[in-house]
């Protein structure tokens, strides 16, 4: 079995390499038997209405919400057998390969401490962990039980930020200098998320924190990629709650800068802009590179009279979607660097930057790395 590294190849090359029956989705393997866990994070739709490739089965769904439940059984079509109570109960009668997560991000770790010890892979809705402690003691189970802990993002997914990240690491802007990286949206509310994704969302404990930690960690994610896992040396923070009459306990605008030796990293996290947002800017000493969206970039050398721009091709599975990528990652087919996005050691960086961001928030200091 040939092994691939997730970056840096031709995306059609390696899809050819990794299976030549994936163009026509045909595939020759037993599919992936997947339990879901959690139906109140708004992003399990991404997952119910995937169509079937058959790389994966949804062999079980834990939610005690019985109304919840009813509404994407009779959305979806799913079968009320596949419902259970708990996550013992669902792993004891199915028996799943890997969980994929979707409630509370402080539900990570009760999802981890049921499924490492029986060699269940999981995968959760970024970021990994809402602190440093529930971060440590999931990534001690996924070590110890030797599973894949992977953590996804949408942003992942784009091919204008793979494509950013073959330019830098290739040395077309020379030395990074500055990124800058921008998420977000007019808020959860405004936007009308589901009213079960509300309700934690906008929790301090249940969430970790409003904005920042809601759209902070993609900034961190990608960084922290960009940069190939270096440690920021410090990070300094500004939250505000803009509308507290919404958003009482949480705040719902935040800036973290990240302090490099000879970097500055700017994540700007919002639930105040007129729209949705989810781009980038890396500013290198002979160069810039933007992402504007999913597949929309520009970027100037310093010779160049005028900027270029280029519009890309969405990626090609397993590199599209964050299931094609765990069946990839549980099959050994690809082996994730310790920087890449979904990675644990990154997310485990991504958590630390947000709790640093939260203590300067608070404190109005620079908060310094060990």
């Amino acid at each position: 079995m040939k092994i691939f590294k997730l970056l840096g190849l031709p995306f059609l090359v390696l899809l050819l390499y990794l299976n030549p029956l994936s163009l026509t989705g045909q595939s020759t393997k037993e599919p992936l038997r997947l339990g879901v866990a959690g139906l109140s994070h708004d992003h399990v739709h991404w997952i119910l209405s995937r169509p079937d490739k058959g790389d994966i089965q949804i062999v079980g769904i834990v939610e005690s919400n019985k109304e919840l439940v009813a509404r994407h059984a009779k959305h979806y079509g799913f079968s009320m057998d596949l419902v259970f109570n708990s996550m013992e109960e669902m792993i004891s009668q199915v028996n799943p390969q890997a969980v994929a997560a979707f409630g509370s991000i402080y539900d990570h770790l009760a999802v981890v401490e049921a499924c490492a010890p029986k060699g269940i892979h999981v995968m959760v809705e970024k970021p990994l962990a809402v602190s440093m402690d529930h971060a440590n003691k999931m990534k001690s189970l996924a070590k110890k039980h030797n599973i894949h802990l992977l953590t996804n993002y949408e942003t992942t997914w784009y091919a204008s930020n793979h494509r950013v990240y073959e330019m830098v690491q290739s040395n077309k802007i020379g030395e990074l200098r500055k990124i800058v990286v921008h998420d977000g949206h007019e808020g959860p509310k405004e936007i009308g998320v589901s009213k079960e994704f509300l309700e934690w969302l906008t929790d301090p404990k249940l969430n970790g924190a409003g904005a920042l930690t809601d759209f902070g960690c993609y900034g961190a994610n990608l960084i922290t990629w960009l940069t190939k896992g270096e440690r920021p040396e410090a990070v300094m923070a500004l939250t505000q709650t803009m509308k507290p009459e919404i958003y009482p306990k949480v705040d719902d605008e935040a800036t973290i800068i990240l302090r490099y030796p000879k970097m500055q990293g700017i994540i700007q996290a919002s639930w105040n802009w007129p729209f949705s947002r989810k781009d980038m800017e890396v500013y290198g000493n002979t160069g810039y590179l933007i992402s504007d969206n999913g597949t929309d970039m520009r970027f100037r050398y310093k010779n160049d009279k005028s900027e270029q721009k280029a519009r890309l091709e969405p990626l090609t599975d397993p590199y599209k979607d964050p299931f094609s990528l765990l069946v990839a990652v549980i099959n050994n087919e690809i082996i994730l660097q310790d920087h890449d996005l979904p990675a644990l050691e990154n997310n485990m960086l991504v958590v630390e930057i947000l709790e640093a961001a939260k203590k300067s928030a608070h404190t109005g200091e620079w908060i310094n790395l060990k």
